[in-house]
């Protein structure tokens, strides 16, 4: 099973079907979708939230909105 990393970061944009464009505390940008579980309990994700991200191995550009923060 490949290695996830997970990362830290700032939603920038909300964009259709629940992506999301993030940066993350190194600056980098990346294009995420929310994970399962925040959509099945309906967690909202604005632009300005902290959030966690796993981020895929396969490709760095992607990634998982896992947690919203305060």
């Amino acid at each position: 099973m490949a290695r996830v990393e997970r990362k830290y970061g700032v939603v920038l944009e909300s964009l259709p079907n629940l992506h999301f464009r993030v940066r993350l505390e190194s600056g980098e940008e990346l294009l995420c979708h929310l994970a399962g579980k925040l959509r099945l309990y309906h967690i909202k994700v604005l632009p300005g939230d902290k959030v966690s991200v796993e981020v895929s191995p396969y490709d760095n550009k992607r990634g998982r909105i896992i947690y919203r923060g305060r």
